[in-house]
């Protein structure tokens, strides 16, 4: 009866392993609660607030440099990546946009890239439909970040202020 007593439960050795490898790098911060952690990535203070019983399974990797990071399945499907310094996850599928063209892990600075690239192009007058894959793109990243738990309120208002700035896109 105390070999049982003993034994983690499941998702708390998947909250160790996470834990255990924020505190380890440099890149990211987590704060640890009764049912969620609390991620935050400083290179750009964004927060992802991962709910424990939410958690699926936890694998630890090495990317084709060697450089190790932490797999999070959770049970919703989705799947996102601690690295040294990012959350990375999938873009959402959407309507009119070619998924293969597209890197299959993305992460919350790249919705900056995607947002400078559209401005480029509106103001160098690229083609309409160059700046509709931009905008698709951009609500790609913004939903996959979304999914997994980032409050991007923010960066939901960036294609608004891109369109007050006298650009004529739309959202």
């Amino acid at each position: 009866m105390e070999a049982d007593s003993q034994k983690q439960d499941p998702s708390e050795l998947s909250v160790e392993t996470i834990v255990s490898y924020v505190e380890s790098i440099r890149g990211l911060k987590v704060e640890r609660f009764d049912e969620h952690l609390k991620l935050c990535q400083l290179v750009d203070s964004k927060t992802l607030n991962l709910k424990v019983n939410e958690i699926d399974g936890v694998l630890t990797r090495e990317d084709s440099d060697g450089k190790s990071f932490v797999q999070i399945n959770l049970n919703t499907g989705y799947k996102l990546l601690l690295t040294e310094s990012l959350v990375g996850f999938r873009p959402a599928i959407l309507d009119g946009l070619d998924m293969d063209k597209l890197p299959t892990v993305v992460t919350t600075p790249d919705l900056l890239g995607v947002i400078e690239a559209l401005e480029d192009s509106l103001t160098s007058q690229a083609p309409p439909e160059d700046i509709e894959v931009l905008k698709k793109l951009f609500h790609s990243v913004l939903d996959g970040g979304e999914s997994i738990g980032f409050d991007l309120s923010d960066e939901k208002s960036w294609l608004k202020q891109v369109n007050r700035s006298g650009l004529k896109a739309s959202a």
